[in-house]
């Protein structure tokens, strides 16, 4: 376990190879069975309501359809979650070709909105516990393929997730958890 400031961070952070490939795993992470979407903070609630007439263009008909009937979030507070279509996508995934991909996503790199995405999205596949101290890696077998590429390419996951820790906890926190890996393997 590495401390930094009041985040412990578990050793699979700094000891994983990770690097997404799209091509292969065709964006998995965004449909996966389980009924429920990507966890969302209280204060995302507001960015979601904000972006969805940005991204409603991309999204297919039946998730709209899904969006209508249900809303745009799932549970209360404390306890939010993005809606799924089927009990699998997310209901703010477009599809490039096979490729499940985010309209947030799209929207914030075509200059439309200034939120990227729900921030456990962009963490994946970090998790942060709830009380927001720990953050460890989880394993999803459909992720094999970030796995290998992230051997094969010598990427480990905290540095693939660098933007969205920066974003969680700040450049000097992301600065320190660095210095204090490249330490320890040094």
């Amino acid at each position: 376990m590495i401390i930094i400031g009041e985040i412990s961070v578990d050793t699979s952070v700094s000891g994983t190879k990770f690097a997404c490939d799209l091509n292969v795993c065709k964006g998995a992470c965004c449909t996966f069975p389980g009924g429920r979407g990507a966890p969302l903070s209280d204060a995302e609630i507001i960015e979601v309501e904000r972006a969805f007439p940005l991204i409603k263009q991309y999204l297919p008909a039946e998730h709209l359809a899904v969006i209508e009937r249900f809303g745009l979030v799932d549970g209360s507070a404390g306890n939010f979650a993005t809606p799924c279509v089927d009990g699998k996508a997310c209901v703010f995934v477009y599809f490039d070709g096979d490729i499940a991909k985010c309209a947030f996503e799209k929207a914030f790199f075509e200059q439309k909105s200034q939120w990227q995405k729900p921030l456990s999205c962009h963490l994946f596949p970090i998790r942060v516990r709830k009380d927001g101290k720990e953050i460890h890696y989880e394993y999803f077998s459909e992720c094999e393929p970030a796995l290998e590429r992230g051997k094969s390419d010598n990427v480990a996951l905290h540095q693939f997730v660098a933007a969205p820790l920066e974003r969680a906890f700040g450049t000097q926190w992301n600065r320190q958890l660095n210095e204090t890996i490249n330490t320890k393997q040094s």
